[in-house]
């Protein structure tokens, strides 16, 4: 075994295998080193794969767009679930260490620290160390669930994104205490397959960064499968009562579950690292400082996703590790993350965003118009049975140039591509008028929402815009 390398990866997650398989893309030897027994991080264990298996399957149990299952067996439909999630896990797992195979990445099984000088002491899992050196050392170790003070300890009602996925059977009610992507995706899964679901917001409303008509409709449609939205939460303790757990709300209200899912935000997993010995200095919020090339205060070092800090999604994880490792190793290929990345939530419905919010246009000082479509008057969305939701374009009024798309509707996470795109190529809302779209589509909602925006902009000038009295042509 040879110890020394082009680039040592520690963290083998989205960020860690794509920045491995870029670097080996171009001749270089590359070592990753991971703690978990199998390669791919959270996104794949424990997050992101398993959230989205579960929450096709609760769409299909629930019966949403479908004939529903019977739910009455809740013992049954969670062991079907949890099947399904164990086996998305397994393939996904392998293919990530494929990849890392296929590219003659070397996996190393242990828990890496940081040394000066680029090195990298890894304490082996089967017993032993191995120092590995380094042209480069990227660290990709992601983040871990933030857990308050107020917490119960030794709760085993009390979860987290992680260990929510060890639950042996549904409850008959649940606390979600998290308004952001996690506790969103959990509470319209749950929701869906009929568990009595509250949700505890601490901002006045879902998804603070989200456009607020969107994060609105998205409310909505969690009202509409039962589940409970409390904006202006905030949780001060959480006690157990018998069977239930009691959340204290700053409000003096109260609100109770059986189970609980503390989804209140992310922080880097440093434990352990040895960064400040390496040099490598922290911002205030405990994220990893870097540069625009990814570069930490410890030259040679780099750094990319959650152990930066937002956005916290596996789509810019991969990016910033491909980005980094091509400035670590003058690579060329890669100089910058597309600045245009979407936000995506994978919730029942989804909800997905690109560019500016309306919101966020007006601040800027830009003078916008918006046009929307609802997805009830989709004929796609109608014939799927699952027809929440509406697809929004916002874009200056004076050159009609498209500044953000958002969405909330089944499906909105591959929408919104077609919205970056445009937004890429600095398009305006005629191109969507202009664009012929395959019926029924969702896809052609974006047509829809471009005539209302013609519309509106119509009546502010008084004047018929150029196709807009073909609204519903």
């Amino acid at each position: 075994m040879k110890d020394d390398f082009d680039l040592v990866v520690v963290g083998s997650g989205p960020a860690g295998e794509k920045a491995a398989a870029q670097a080996a893309y171009f001749g270089k030897s590359v070592a990753v080193v991971e703690a978990r027994s199998d390669p791919g991080g959270i996104a794949v264990s424990s997050a992101g794969i398993p959230t989205k298996a579960l929450r096709e399957s609760a769409i299909y149990l629930s019966g949403l767009g479908q004939s529903p299952a019977d739910l009455s067996e809740k013992g049954s439909i969670l062991a079907r679930l949890m099947a399904r999630k164990d086996e998305a896990v397994s393939v996904m797992t392998h293919a990530v260490r494929r990849n890392l195979t296929r590219h003659r990445v070397e996996l190393v099984h242990g828990r890496a620290k940081l040394l000066p000088g680029r090195r990298v002491e890894v304490t082996l899992a089967e017993g032993g160390t191995r120092v590995l050196t380094a042209k480069a050392v990227l660290l990709a170790t992601g983040g871990r669930a933030v857990r308050p003070s107020w917490l119960p300890a030794n709760d085993r009602a009390v979860r987290d994104s992680e260990s929510i996925l060890r639950i042996d059977r549904l409850p008959a009610s649940l606390l979600v205490i998290g308004e952001g992507a996690v506790g969103c995706e959990y509470a319209s899964i749950f929701g869906a397959l009929g568990v009595k679901t509250t949700l505890l917001s601490r901002s006045p409303r879902l998804m603070p960064a989200a456009d607020a008509e969107c994060s609105r409709a998205l409310a909505e449609s969690f009202n509409g499968i039962g589940i409970r939205v409390l904006p202006k939460s905030e949780v001060l303790g959480l006690e157990r009562h018998g069977d239930l757990l009691r959340a204290t709300l700053a409000s003096g209200r109260t609100a109770e579950g059986e189970l609980a899912l503390v989804a209140m935000g992310r922080t880097a997993a440093t434990d352990g690292l040895g960064l400040e010995e390496a040099g490598v200095a922290l911002r205030d919020d405990g994220h990893v400082l870097v540069s625009e090339r990814y570069e930490t205060t410890a030259p040679g070092v780099y750094a990319a996703g959650d152990l930066i800090g937002p956005p916290g999604l596996a789509a810019a994880a991969m990016e910033e590790g491909r980005v980094a490792v091509c400035h670590a190793l003058e690579l060329g290929f890669k100089t910058r993350v597309d600045a245009l990345c979407p936000m995506y939530v994978f919730s029942i419905p989804e909800l997905a965003s690109v560019g500016l919010t309306e919101e966020a246009a007006r601040e800027r000082g830009r003078d916008v118009e918006t046009g929307r479509t609802s997805f009830a008057a989709n004929a796609k969305a109608r014939v799927s049975g699952f027809a929440d939701g509406i697809l929004k374009l916002v874009f200056d009024r004076q050159d009609e140039r498209l500044l953000g798309v958002h969405i909330v509707g089944e499906q909105a996470s591959e929408l919104i591509h077609l919205g970056q795109l445009v937004l890429h190529e600095g398009g305006n809302l005629r191109r969507f008028i202009d664009m012929t779209f395959a019926v029924p589509t969702r896809s052609e909602a974006y047509k829809y929402a471009a005539y209302d925006g013609l519309m509106r902009l119509a009546r502010r000038r008084s004047t018929p815009a150029e196709g807009a009295v073909a609204l519903r042509a």
